[in-house]
């Protein structure tokens, strides 16, 4: 009985786990049986026969080259190869004196016609690949079209089967959007950001512990604004899934992630590593410990500015969130006669931000045009349009978060009573809350000598307290006056 090598296959692990590997190996059986063939070695392989590269296959291959058996038998055709090159290794096992049968057809490969039928065959199993990918690829391009994610649900989200959107998961979709927004304040690495996480509960799509691979991932992915990104064809998609999180905190994580600027973790934790900058070199003010007290240098070696202690910048903090009280409550005494702030900025605002929706869009369809006249090549169309796609998203959340009118005096109010207690809200501050209010207050924070300089956001300033902070201020700032207010009222 001539010796021969059992080689089954399917395309995936799923499919390995049911009854495809055994019911190929039973009919290989029964075939060598019939034609006083014995199976010596089988070889079994999870993998697409579409694409060459597979490493049992190969390994089979080599075998039989260096005579270890005297044929091969596998199921069929289509179980073998279903691509040129790993075909024609089979066409060349022949030429080399090795016996090539399958088990389910009945074909004489030494023979000219059987040869030829099989090469058919082949040709045929590779153009049923390249038209089932085609369809597949279609498949997927309306769904994406349609705003649909046509694979498995990223953290955070949950499937709910084929033609329906994805929803954001009960449990962990509001990790995903602290996530986002811890990273935005600048205050986490990404290793002190994935140990918070954990703690918290969050986890990957298999239950297990997300990794700093999956958490770059979700931090870069514009699927949780509600935009579907196709890497293989460089593609955006509007989808019809809720988003999880802002336009502004997403642009925000993804500037931090550009500049690298997230502190990285430490034992100590400083109050105010990362807050300040040498008012000379620009580079930053680094924390060190000595003789029993923090002390911060500029970064740069032979820099004229000077350490400073940690206690002298505590206090230059609060002398000047003591100025902006003693401003604002002049301020409120003197607004007493007046009317409350005029609101008619918003319908200006909404005006506005509705013109730039429209240029985008209309931006979005000339693009398309140049496209069509070869203006672009397909790459950077794609480009182009995804960053046409993430401004138009923005642009829509910020007209939906549009304050409404007849709250807007009464935000009003409740700023100017939260400006009068600043120094109040700085003291019974824990650390992430004290970095959170000097962030929010003062965008430049710098040392010049020994003396740190002050820059504030022009919300903070009279002229700027009215609708223009509450319909047009950066998104972090109002959220800082929203939670610091609650914070407020329960102490």
């Amino acid at each position: 009985m001539k010796s021969c090598f059992g080689y089954i296959r399917v395309s995936t692990q799923k499919q390995g786990e049911g009854v495809s590997l055994e019911a190929q190996k039973d009919a290989i059986t029964v075939f060598a049986s019939r034609n006083d063939l014995t199976v010596i070695t089988w070889f079994e392989e999870k993998e697409t026969a579409a694409k060459s590269g597979r490493p049992i296959f190969a390994a089979m291959l080599k075998q039989l080259h260096q005579g270890k058996a005297a044929g091969l038998i596998m199921h069929k055709i289509d179980r073998s190869a279903r691509n040129h090159r790993d075909w024609a290794d089979i066409g060349d096992l022949s030429d080399a004196g090795v016996d090539i049968h399958f088990a389910t057809e009945t074909l004489d490969f030494r023979s000219r016609g059987g040869r030829l039928t099989a090469d058919i065959q082949a040709v045929i199993a590779a153009d049923y690949i390249r038209n089932l990918r085609e369809e597949c690829i279609k498949g997927m391009n309306g769904r994406l079209k349609q705003g649909l994610f046509p694979w498995g649900a990223p953290p955070g989200y949950l499937n709910q089967g084929g033609g329906k959107a994805k929803i954001p998961c009960p449990k962990s979709a509001p990790l995903i959007k602290l996530a986002f927004e811890l990273y935005a304040s600048r205050q986490y690495s990404y290793n002190s950001l994935l140990v918070e996480l954990h703690q918290r509960g969050l986890r990957n799509t298999r239950g297990g512990k997300l990794t700093l691979c999956g958490l770059g991932n979700i931090l870069q992915n514009p699927f949780y604004i509600g935009l579907m990104h196709v890497k293989s064809s460089g593609k955006t998609y509007e989808g019809v899934h809720e988003p999880i999180v802002s336009v502004s905190i997403w642009k925000q994580v993804q500037v931090v992630r550009r500049e690298r600027s997230g502190p990285k973790s430490t034992r100590h934790g400083h109050l105010f590593q990362g807050i300040f900058r040498c008012g000379l070199c620009d580079k930053p003010m680094v924390p060190e410990r000595q003789k029993g007290h923090v002390y911060y240098r500029c970064k740069r070696r032979g820099c004229d500015t000077k350490t400073v202690r940690e206690e002298l910048l505590d206090d230059a903090v609060r002398k000047e969130l003591a100025k902006l009280e003693l401003n604002a409550k002049a301020e409120i005494q003197a607004d007493k006669s007046e009317q409350p702030p005029d609101i008619t900025t918003l319908d200006d605002q909404r005006a506005v931000l509705e013109l730039h929706v429209k240029d985008e869009t209309r931006r979005l369809d000339r693009l398309e045009d140049l496209l069509l006249d070869g203006e672009f090549d397909t790459a950077a169309f794609a480009r182009k349009k995804s960053k046409i796609h993430i401004r138009l998203k923005d642009l829509r959340e910020k007209l939906a978060e549009l304050p409404d009118p007849a709250a807007l005096v009464a935000q009003h109010e409740q700023l100017a009573e939260l400006r009068k207690s600043l120094v109040l809200l700085y003291e019974n501050a824990n650390r992430a809350e004290k970095r959170q209010i000097i962030e929010n207050v003062w965008p430049n924070r710098t040392v010049l000598g020994k003396e740190p300089a002050f820059e504030p956001y022009s919300w903070v300033r009279r002229a700027d307290c009215g609708p223009a902070l509450l319909g047009g201020a950066p998104t972090r700032n109002r959220t800082w006056i929203a939670n610091s207010a609650n914070w407020h009222s329960i102490h």
